[in-house]
C-alpha cells in the first residue's frame, strides 16, 4: 500500500493531492500565505549541488543568519559537499542526503527516496521556512525533498525562468507556496542574494566566505616548510579537474605552462584537485619534476582554502577549487569552454558562474567548434582547445603586472 501511494507522488500534482490533506493533519500548514520572518524559527535550505555551488552560496547564507539571527538553520547537502560544508558559521546543523544520480524526470525510487528521509529526518524539525537557492533545472528534484519536508513555507526560483527548466520541472511551482521569477542574465551569488531581496532584506556585502582554514595554518606552513618554500616563494596554482571532461583543458597545455611559468617567473606549481584528478596531476606532476607540488587527492577542502591562501595565482578550468580559491583571495585565471558568442544562460557560462569578488580574467573559446553551436556538447576535451598556450600566459603577464604596479603603489 505504501509503494502504491509513493508511485501516484512521481508527478508535483500527485504529491500535492496525497501530502496536503496528511500536512494539514499534522498542523505543518497553519502558517498563512503570507511569511512572517518573525515566525520563522526552523529553516531548511536545501543546495543539493557541488562544491562550487555551496561556495558560492555563502553570502546568501551570512546575510539569511544576519536577517534570522535567532532562528535554527538547516543545509541540506549531498555526501560529497558535507565535508565543506562542516563547521559552516551561518548554520546550526548540516543534513546529510543522497539524492541519487541526475535525473531530467522524477522516478519512483527518487520521490520514495525523498518522502522516507523527510519521514525519517525532517518531520519531527517542523520546519517553518524551506528555500531552495538553485535558479537552474533541479535534476536532483530538491523541490519534492522542501515539498515533503512539512515546511509551512517553501520559496524557490519558478520552473519559467528559463526555457529548459521549465521543460524539465514542469508542474514542479506547484510545489512551492512562493516563487520567485526573474529570467534576467545574473551571476549565481546575486541569484542567492535576490531570495534575501524578496524576503525584504538588503545584503550587507556579497563576498564569498571561507571558514575552518585557521585550523590548518599550522599543518600547512610546517608542510611548505618541508619542501623548502619560503615566504618569498612564488606559488601558482593549477586546478587541472573538473566535473566533465569538456570542462578540462588538455594537461599537456598545463604541463607547458608550468615549465614556462618555472622559467619566467621562478614558480612552483601546486596542483590541486579532487580524487577524480589523481592520475591526471601525478602525470603532470611528474612532467614538471621537483618544482611541482601535488596535492590531489589528499587534501581535505579546508586544508586547501589554506594552502590556496598561500598562492599569488590560480589557473584553471571551471570547478569547484576554482571558486574555493576565490573565496581564499587569490586572482583567478580561469580556462573555460563555454564559447563567447555561446548561450550566457547556460550552465558552464562564466556569466553565471566565473570568479567572483577578486581579480580574474575569463579565457574562452571566441566560438563553439563544430557540431557544437550554443555551448560544449561533446564528452571530451574540444570547444576549450581553442583556448591557447599564448593566451594563458598573455593572461599571467596581465596579472603579474597589475601585481607588481599595487606592489610598489
Amino acid at each position: 500500500m505504501w509503494n502504491q501511494a509513493i508511485k501516484s507522488l512521481v508527478s508535483p500534482q500527485g504529491t500535492t493531492q496525497l501530502g496536503e490533506p496528511l500536512f494539514q493533519i499534522m498542523g505543518h500548514r497553519r502558517k498563512g500565505r503570507v511569511i512572517d520572518l518573525k515566525a520563522a524559527d526552523r529553516v531548511l535550505v536545501i543546495r543539493l549541488d557541488d562544491i562550487g555551488d555551496l561556495v558560492l552560496s555563502t553570502p546568501f547564507l551570512r546575510e539569511l543568519r544576519r536577517m534570522l539571527p535567532q532562528a535554527k538553520i538547516s543545509l541540506v547537502v549531498k555526501p560529497s559537499v558535507a565535508e565543506l560544508a562542516v563547521g559552516c558559521p551561518f548554520i546550526n546543523e548540516i543534513v546529510v542526503y543522497d539524492p541519487g544520480p541526475l535525473g531530467y524526470t522524477p522516478t519512483f525510487e527518487r520521490i520514495q527516496r525523498a518522502v522516507r528521509f523527510s519521514a525519517r529526518h525532517l518531520w519531527f524539525r517542523r520546519f517553518d521556512l524551506a528555500i531552495i537557492p538553485r535558479w537552474d533545472a533541479d535534476l536532483y528534484h530538491a523541490a519534492f525533498l522542501a515539498y515533503w519536508s512539512g515546511a509551512a513555507w517553501r520559496v524557490g526560483y519558478s520552473e519559467c525562468v528559463v526555457h529548459h527548466k521549465r521543460a524539465m520541472n514542469n508542474g514542479f511551482d506547484s510545489l512551492y507556496s512562493h516563487v520567485l521569477m526573474d529570467s534576467s542574465l545574473k551571476h549565481e551569488v546575486e541569484r542567492g542574494l535576490d531570495i534575501i531581496r524578496f524576503f525584504g532584506g538588503t545584503p550587507a556585502h556579497d563576498g564569498l566566505t571561507l571558514w575552518g582554514t585557521d585550523h590548518h595554518e599550522q599543518s600547512v606552513a610546517k608542510m611548505l616548510e618541508d619542501l623548502g618554500i619560503s615566504y618569498n616563494t612564488s606559488l601558482i596554482a593549477f586546478g587541472i579537474g573538473a566535473a566533465s571532461a569538456a570542462r578540462q583543458w588538455p594537461r599537456e597545455q598545463y604541463i607547458e605552462l608550468g615549465r614556462w611559468l618555472r622559467k619566467e617567473y621562478d614558480a612552483r606549481i601546486v596542483i590541486v584537485g579532487g580524487p577524480s584528478d589523481v592520475e591526471s596531476a601525478h602525470v603532470v606532476a611528474r612532467s614538471l619534476g621537483q618544482y611541482a607540488i601535488n596535492v590531489a587527492g589528499i587534501m581535505t577542502w579546508h586544508q586547501l582554502g589554506t594552502l590556496l591562501q598561500s598562492c599569488r595565482l590560480y589557473i584553471g578550468n571551471d570547478s569547484g577549487p576554482m571558486h574555493v580559491a576565490a573565496a581564499a583571495g587569490v586572482p583567478v585565471i580561469e580556462i573555460s569552454c563555454h564559447p563567447s558568442n555561446g548561450n550566457p544562460y547556460w550552465s558552464n557560462s562564466p556569466l553565471r558562474f566565473g570568479p567572483w569578488g577578486v581579480p580574474s580574467q575569463v579565457l574562452q573559446p571566441d566560438t563553439a567548434v563544430s557540431p557544437c553551436k550554443e555551448y560544449c556538447t561533446s564528452m571530451e576535451a574540444h570547444c576549450i582547445r581553442r583556448v591557447n598556450l599564448e593566451r594563458v600566459q598573455n593572461a599571467v603577464r596581465i596579472c603579474v603586472s597589475k601585481q607588481y604596479q599595487q606592489a610598489i603603489a
